[in-house]
């Protein structure tokens, strides 16, 4: 069965899903509000705690012009410079051993997406247990090769890319030692619509790639994550905020904690729920079947009494002839006497 560990936690079909909570820009710049940010994270029993890993300079350059803006349209972030949104958004890197330190200390995985070398290089200085290649990293294969002969888990995000994409960075990972892969779908916008996460695409990504897959899910609400979990995701990424309304720049596509914390326990139990390939009565139903209609004498009667629909009737409990035999006994008469309550079976007609 294809799974992977993470920091000794495994991850795959047999396992409940892993919930990663994405704190990314959230902390609006404040170091003291990524720890608090932590703190709900683990409160809601989330299993991991994600960064990113860059710096202004290391994933864009201080430029202008259409091509280093984002869209006026776009419904987060229109206008707005490639270089000013990520120096709002991005986690100083003096900040990650404090907030790995919090993490670990309550019990959460913590690692992150590194955007160039010199963020593994740091990431691995930290014990990172796992890495993250992001959707528009995706086709940096010699950033996937980096990662991946650090000999830890890694996790790709496929936001945006075609099936030939998808193959070649899976092939990057593998040739660089890549042992343990998992690769989630996601639809790179913000915040996206869940008319356009295409779902019934996780077998195939599973067979396209041999790996565990999972989501990266930028939509509202928690509905999409456990409709993945019915298709087979076994990790579950959401983005988090201690206050959506609060503002922050990944916030409006983020969940709060009271969301994160039912997240973690519908995906568990959508799991549990998809049970076995099978049909059938399940152990819990056992009592169940004791209460099932059937044919019983529902007036006394006396032995040569014509069976009737006024003294047998289809009832519950089981015990009695089953309620279609009614056609066959209708017009019979009794063998014997029968006190109300009494099953019908055959001997008694």
């Amino acid at each position: 069965m294809t799974s992977l560990s993470i920091a000794g936690r495994r991850v795959g079909p047999d396992r409940p899903p892993f919930v990663v909570a994405e704190m990314s820009g959230n902390h609006d710049g404040s170091l003291e509000r990524a720890l608090a940010i932590v703190e709900a994270v683990a409160a809601s029993g989330a299993h991991a705690l994600k960064l990113q890993t860059y710096r202004p300079d290391t994933i864009t350059v201080d430029a202008d012009g259409p091509a280093f803006r984002l869209g006026g349209g776009h419904e987060l972030w229109g206008g707005e410079r490639l270089y000013d949104l990520y120096l709002r958004a991005h986690t100083p890197w003096e900040w990650h051993e404090p907030i790995f330190a919090r993490a670990r200390e309550l019990g959460l995985v913590a690692f992150s997406s590194p955007f160039d070398p010199t963020a593994v290089e740091l990431l691995e200085k930290l014990g990172a247990p796992a890495y993250k290649i992001a959707s528009s990293e995706l086709v940096d294969l010699p950033l996937i090769r980096l990662a991946a002969a650090t000999g830890k888990p890694l996790i790709l995000s496929t936001g945006m890319a075609t099936a030939g994409e998808i193959d070649a960075a899976v092939r990057a990972a593998r040739d660089a030692g890549c042992a343990e892969l998992a690769v989630l779908s996601c639809t790179a916008s913000y915040p996206a619509s869940p008319a356009e996460s295409d779902l019934r695409g996780l077998p195939l990504l599973a067979g396209l790639t041999g790996a565990v897959v999972g989501v990266s899910d930028h939509t509202p609400g928690i509905g999409v994550s456990l409709a993945a979990v019915a298709l087979g995701a076994c990790l579950i990424e959401r983005h988090v905020t201690l206050d959506r309304a609060g503002g922050g720049v990944d916030a409006a596509f983020s969940l709060e904690p009271a969301e994160l914390a039912t997240l973690v326990v519908e995906s568990e139990r959508a799991w549990q729920a998809l049970g076995e390939a099978r049909i059938g009565p399940s152990p819990s139903e056992r009592e169940g079947l004791r209460f099932r209609r059937s044919l019983h004498v529902v007036a006394d009667v006396r032995a040569g009494e014509e069976v009737t629909g006024r003294n047998v009737r289809s009832i519950r409990p089981a015990g009695g002839l089953p309620p279609a035999a009614m056609t066959d006994v209708a017009g019979r008469r009794f063998t014997r006497d029968a006190a109300a309550g009494t099953p019908l079976t055959w001997d008694l007609v």
